[in-house]
């Protein structure tokens, strides 16, 4: 049966080509919303990029006819922009006439008195979805992108073998046992137990055919080691240049952004097997927006890269403060980075100027992934090019996401993990220790 589905407009700012994914029903966009795209489109961060591309994608669509009148779709749906029923009598007095999101609900009433067609809210917004439920207007999530798995992948396994089996693991690699349940993708790791020795545990990975041991346990990166088991499963995704993308999800101070900084530098300063490092963060402000900020690209950037600097202090104090080699150690993490960033070999960026990039040879660092819409985590790894590495990085749980159109199953993170973990060149790792601090550990357990 044919539906009216009525879309908000945090919908068309979660995905800028949601009328795609609704088959050949009738897509109504109201006016209202076209009016709240214009006035964020000049935004700086994910809001406005998302409100510039829809409104592009829109535009693309008058091509084909008038979406007063309304336009067909390759699916067979049709779109239109809504200019009527908004006839605000059939809201009750306690509702502001002159709230967009109360205009959108009347909208639906009188659509819905004026057809006998199913008409059904589509929204991001939960204060949206209670008032269209107390309205009697039927409300749906948009979940064209929303993970469905219960339990998010983590990357790793326990699995307890024979002495014998892991024997194998060192000579030539074990065949995947029968008795393991689920499916195992390639990069995935294994803690193994042994059967007839409690003491004895060891780490091995799935390299698509056999597991086979780690080859990177015994490395270190610009002077860090990892400290736990999921750091050193990560760590071997880290060093690993036949691995293109990797993902590591975990809490606050469980390591996520310093491994990945650590191998950066190793890579690309010490080991030159990629050009340069690019960190980019998603500009999700709880204030003001970066265009509020004076000075130029990289000055703007410098307080949302807290993170980056933080982790090079932090591995320049580790590297460097038992040598004796001469080495001035009096050089700030700003000093560090502006003389690499001069030489072209270090780039801080946000998701606005990465639009039409090939990166090639480059070590792509995304902190913060959760903030991001699947669409831009789509966006981000479409700009890779020859030789080069992707590392998301970010903690999904729901207070950890400060973006109001994603979150903890509809965020660019989570949407990457599950859909890139089967290939053989992409590994993902959820870290589960806080490592920062006695401190941090502390209050991530008690608070």
């Amino acid at each position: 049966m044919i539906k009216n589905y009525i879309i908000d407009t945090n919908v068309m700012i979660h995905d800028p080509y949601f009328y795609n994914n609704f088959e050949d029903n009738n897509i109504i966009i109201p006016i209202i919303c076209i009016e709240e795209l214009d006035n964020l489109k000049s935004r700086e961060g994910i809001k406005g990029f998302h409100a510039r591309c829809s409104i592009r994608e829109i535009n693309t669509l008058m091509k084909n006819g008038s979406l007063k009148e309304g336009v067909r779709l390759s699916g067979g749906g049709l779109i239109k922009i809504e200019m009527n029923h908004m006839d605000m009598a059939v809201l009750p007095n306690a509702m502001s006439h002159s709230k967009n999101d109360n205009l959108i609900l009347a909208i639906c009433l009188n659509i819905m008195k004026n057809t006998k067609i199913p008409t059904v809210l589509i929204t991001k917004d939960v204060s949206m979805q209670i008032k269209a439920d107390s309205l009697g207007i039927a409300t749906e999530d948009y979940k064209h992108d929303k993970i469905t798995e219960t339990v998010l992948y983590k990357g790793y396994s326990e699995l307890s073998i024979s002495s014998e089996q892991i024997g194998l693991i060192y000579s030539g690699g074990l065949e995947l046992p029968r008795e393991i349940e689920g499916d195992v993708f390639p990069n995935h790791f294994f803690h193994m137990h042994d059967l007839s020795d409690s003491s004895h545990e060891v780490l091995a990975k799935f390299n698509g055919e056999k597991i086979v041991p780690l080859r990177y346990e015994k490395e270190a990166a610009w002077g860090l080691k990892p400290m736990n088991k999921e750091q050193r499963m990560a760590f071997e995704l880290l060093m690993d240049p036949s691995v293109h993308f990797v993902s590591m999800a975990g809490g606050a101070g469980s390591g996520k952004t310093i491994l990945a900084t650590s191998v950066a530098l190793q890579k690309v300063i010490e080991e030159g097997i990629y050009r340069k490092i690019i960190f980019v963060r998603p500009v999700v402000p709880a204030g003001n927006d970066i265009g509020f900020l004076p000075g130029d690209e990289a000055e703007k950037l410098t307080p949302w890269m807290s993170s980056f600097y933080d982790a090079i202090d932090n591995l320049m104090d580790m590297r460097y403060k038992h040598r004796k080699d001469g080495r001035d150690l009096d050089g700030t993490v700003e000093e560090f980075i502006d003389m690499f960033r001069q030489k072209g070999i270090l780039e801080t960026k946000t998701f606005n100027y990465m639009r039409g990039r090939t990166l090639s040879k480059a070590l792509v660092i995304v902190d913060e992934a959760q903030q991001t819409t699947p669409h831009l985590a789509k966006l981000m790894l479409t700009r890779a090019g020859h030789d080069s590495k992707f590392i998301f990085v970010g903690d999904p749980s729901d207070n950890q996401i400060d973006n109001v159109y994603v979150d903890s199953r509809s965020n660019g993170l989570v949407y990457a993990i599950e859909k890139m973990k089967k290939h053989q060149i992409t590994g993902h790792v959820t870290l589960k220790q806080v490592e920062r601090s006695p401190l941090a550990k502390l209050a991530e357990k008690s608070m």
